[in-house]
């Protein structure tokens, strides 16, 4: 269940603002806030199986957006080679003796690595 919670964060994470604020509202209820779908109907004045019925939909919408776009996927992808070239570059900084050459090689690899870690973030 951890799992489904977190696939469907980061689906609207990266889609959300392409559903309507209605199916905003519906997801954001069933999970950030994690009401019952008695809870939500009687929020939204409406049946549970409406509530059932448009979550399933706003799940679904936000899965075939994935698969025509994949942008989760490129993320995740671009994600793990930052985080090879972090691991190169930490391999390589504790790799090499100090000597002049070696310690401006070190510089330029410094702010390889300083540049790669503004983009992940870290």
């Amino acid at each position: 269940m951890v799992d489904k919670i977190l696939h469907m964060s980061l689906l609207y994470d990266f889609y959300g603002q392409l559903l309507t604020k209605k199916q905003q509202n519906t997801l954001q209820l069933y999970y950030d806030y994690d009401l019952s779908l008695g809870e939500m109907s009687e929020q939204l004045s409406v049946s549970r199986q409406a509530v059932y019925d448009s979550i399933k939909r706003t799940e679904k919408l936000l899965s075939d957006y994935e698969s025509k776009m994949g942008l989760i996927q490129k993320f995740v992808t671009t994600q793990k080679k930052v985080q090879m070239l972090i691991n190169i570059i930490e391999e390589i900084e504790t790799k090499y003796k100090p000597n002049e050459k070696i310690d401006i090689f070190l510089d330029d690899i410094s702010k390889l690595k300083s540049l790669t870690l503004d983009i992940v973030d870290k």
